[in-house]
């Protein structure tokens, strides 16, 4: 089993920034790609970033320019910076990661979230 544990979430005026990180823990593989989704209040759960093993990154066009994503394969760690923070951005984030396992199994799984609250 692996757990994925995220940090980093609060409340931040709009332009300020946060750090978000998501740990991996458990039997681990390797990691292929990892990715943070967000979920607003009354929303379906959408797609923030994805870096991929060899680290190529896609970004949702709301966030391009403001947000960055990266990995620590060593640490088994994903972080979102985020920067220029909306009140827009204010949702629950989530992590999520395609963890193989072992040679046969490969397995998604998510974080339970972490609550981003961006309003003066």
């Amino acid at each position: 089993q692996v757990q994925l544990v995220e940090s980093g979430g609060g409340l931040v005026q709009p332009g300020g920034s946060l750090l978000l990180s998501c740990a991996f823990s458990g039997t681990i593989l390797s990691v292929r790609d990892m990715g943070w989704y967000r979920q607003a209040p009354g929303k379906q759960r959408d797609v923030v970033a994805i870096i991929t093993s060899d680290s190529t990154t896609t970004y949702a066009d709301s966030v391009k320019g403001r947000f960055t994503i990266s990995r620590d394969n060593a640490k088994n760690t994903v972080y979102l910076q985020m920067n220029s923070l909306k009140p827009e951005d204010t949702a629950v984030y989530f992590c999520n990661a395609d963890i193989r396992q072992s040679q046969d199994t490969t397995v998604d799984y998510w974080g339970k979230g972490t609550l981003v609250t961006v309003s003066s």
